[in-house]
């Protein structure tokens, strides 16, 4: 997937543990192991603001995109084809 999630990074340069961002933005610890490991396939924004508020950090510093590896790539463009 073209976008990487770094929460990884935020969470080592603040010295804080999965559980307590968790609890801090109010979702399960399991909700942000899936969205930490790059599985979420949509995050809000009201979560993405709460995560920044509690990573005293912007958006850009929890996501990032990186061009396609092409691992995927036929998979979305077959996609693209039959809806067009």
């Amino acid at each position: 997937m073209p976008i990487t999630v770094d929460i990884d990074v935020m969470l080592a340069r603040r010295k804080m543990s999965v559980g307590e961002l968790a609890e801090r933005v109010g979702i399960t610890p399991a909700n942000l192991a899936v969205l930490k490991n790059g599985r979420a396939k949509a995050v809000r924004f009201a979560t993405l603001a709460a995560l920044c508020e509690a990573l005293e950090c912007q958006p850009g510093d929890l996501l990032r995109w990186e061009p396609d590896t092409g691992d995927d790539a036929g998979a979305a463009a077959g996609i693209a084809a039959s809806e067009g």
